[in-house]
């Protein structure tokens, strides 16, 4: 079973965390309306079937970039200890716990609204199509920001507001957020990536401007948010979350670039930090859905 959690990430879930608050957010947005569930429930129901659907769907990802990368993650020092990686568990029987992960994804999205489908057709063929974004551009991250957050308009979608320009603010505010923490997880691997060939924006960018790069990354995620907390003439609670969010944000770049000091105090590259302050961002998504949900009580 440890191999098994170990597939699904469930022993890491800072990536739940991070498929589920972009829903969330979108969800608190669009209010205490009525939702179109089969029982008709509400935000709290909805917002707990987002989370369903995020520990699902992130299953999903990680089970096929595990087995699209196997051969490239046992070359790498971080990933080389995958279950898939190191034989642990064989492909065939990742295929049948995906096949039955899926299974439970199409339940789940049967209690949403038809419009469900029609986004699960562009989504799921975007999960298929990531891992090898890396093999053909120097912009993955890119890519994942633009699959990953797909759960910003499943959570608008789910509700009785229609798709329009605040919708995708809150999208595109998204995209930015994980082009930069993902930007900055990708410095981890960025030596063996060389090694073997595999592109990133950590090594597109490079050292020299990972900071200013993330700076700016972050800093086009919070005007979009309170773009759209403008839109939607949302109360001040959501600006002291959404200033509380850009404070955290604020401190990841300052821990930037990533430097170790030696006994002797010369400073070098230290990219083993990278993965502390890619996690910390569950608590930037935290604080802006608690600003959001403060702003609902109003």
């Amino acid at each position: 079973m440890r191999h098994y959690i170990e597939l699904m990430r469930l022993n890491k879930p800072i990536g739940i965390w991070l498929v589920f608050f972009p829903a969330a957010w979108a969800i608190a947005f669009a209010g205490d309306a009525q939702v179109r569930l089969t029982n008709h429930g509400t935000m709290a129901t909805l917002i707990l079937t987002m989370l369903v659907g995020a520990i699902l769907m992130r299953s999903v990802g990680c089970i096929i970039n595990d087995l699209t990368d196997r051969k490239l993650d046992a070359k790498v020092e971080r990933t080389k200890n995958r279950p898939l990686a190191s034989g642990a568990i064989k492909p065939w029987k990742a295929v049948l716990l995906l096949i039955v992960l899926l299974l439970l994804a199409f339940i789940t999205a049967c209690t949403m609204p038809p419009e469900w489908f029609k986004l699960a057709l562009i989504t799921l063929p975007l999960i298929v199509l990531y891992p090898w974004m890396k093999r053909l551009t120097w912009w993955p991250q890119l890519f994942l920001g633009i699959t990953f957050n797909l759960g910003a308009l499943f959570g608008w979608i789910a509700t009785e507001w229609p798709l329009g320009t605040a919708s995708f603010t809150l999208y595109f505010a998204c995209i930015c957020w994980t082009l930069g923490y993902d930007t900055i997880y990708a410095v981890q691997d960025m030596e063996d990536d060389a090694a073997i060939g595999i592109r990133s924006t950590a090594r597109r960018i490079g050292t020299a401007h990972l900071r200013w790069f993330v700076a700016v990354c972050y800093g086009v995620m919070v005007a979009l948010l309170a773009l759209t907390g403008f839109l939607l003439g949302a109360p001040f609670p959501f600006y002291i979350g959404l200033t509380a969010t850009a404070a955290q944000l604020l401190w990841q770049v300052r821990q930037l670039p990533l430097v170790r000091r030696s006994p002797k105090g010369e400073e070098g590259w230290a990219p083993e930090r990278a993965g502390a302050i890619f996690r910390s961002n569950q608590w930037a998504g935290l604080l802006l859905l608690l600003g959001l949900l403060a702003s609902r009580l109003l």
